[in-house]
């Protein structure tokens, strides 16, 4: 099995394309070994020391590095856990993927977050998926539409920028009852 790897504006993360399904269409973000229980894979990779956060996306695997570490040592084992978990023929979750919690959308709004979702998912989210990240949507109320960052886009340098400046743009020209666009945690 060959992966590849490629670099993400995130410099602490790099983005590993195994040539295959990872997560489909479900994605998962994990920020810590405590929290990658739902997933045989995000545990093989938060064994390794040096991995401080695990992306599992449709058809690439974003892994961040801990300060400390360094990537010409970390690659290797991270390649190295990936091969053995796709060829022992494990799943990638147990059961299903974990869902995010969307905060509840009032019906008035139902048209509106309609039109935000659908920009995030033909306009957004393939972009930032090709960075190793996603974007997802958690909320609409009083014209703030609260979206995470994940993976590769969780922490990157220049996250706060593409949110301000090319998401709530985009969202505010296309959906005039738009006002802003927050960033919040999973």
């Amino acid at each position: 099995m060959f992966i590849q790897t490629e670099d993400t504006p995130n410099p602490a993360t790099l983005k590993f394309l195994p040539g295959r399904d990872v997560a489909g269409s479900a994605s998962a973000d994990y920020d810590a070994p405590d929290s990658a229980h739902s997933s045989p894979l995000a545990e093989a990779l938060f064994a390794i020391d040096g991995v401080a956060r695990v992306y599992l996306g449709a058809d690439f695997v974003a892994v961040t590095k801990t300060e400390d570490a360094d990537w010409p040592m970390l690659r290797g084992k991270v390649i190295g856990a990936l091969v053995d978990h796709f060829v022992s023929g494990a799943p990638v979750f147990h059961g299903e993927a974990p869902a995010g919690a969307d905060e509840e959308i009032a019906p008035e709004d139902a048209e509106i977050v309609a039109q935000i979702k659908e920009l995030l998912d033909t306009r957004v989210r393939p972009a930032v998926a090709g960075d190793g990240g996603d974007i997802v949507f958690r909320g609409y109320r009083d014209g703030i539409v609260r979206l995470t960052m994940q993976g590769a886009c969780s922490g990157c340098p220049s996250s706060r920028a593409t949110l301000k400046h090319g998401v709530e743009n985009m969202l505010r020209h296309y959906v005039p009852e738009v006002q802003s666009v927050e960033q919040v945690d999973a």
